[in-house]
């Protein structure tokens, strides 16, 4: 699974929040794509989260 973050982010936290060892927050939000693996349901779960919908989630 690859996560990334498009252009658009609120910075609102939510991500981060469901699972802060996947996102965090600097200015917008960044993906730490070494901690993506066994967190993949946190990732979708954030990404239906987002209120902006900047989570983009492509499955191997």
């Amino acid at each position: 699974m690859k996560v990334e973050i498009v252009p658009g982010c609120i910075s609102c936290g939510a991500c981060e929040a469901i699972n802060s060892e996947v996102f965090t927050m600097d200015d917008i939000a960044q993906v730490n794509e070494e901690n993506v693996t066994g967190n993949e349901d946190d990732c979708r779960t954030a990404a239906e989260a987002c209120p902006v919908s900047v989570i983009k989630i492509t499955e191997d």
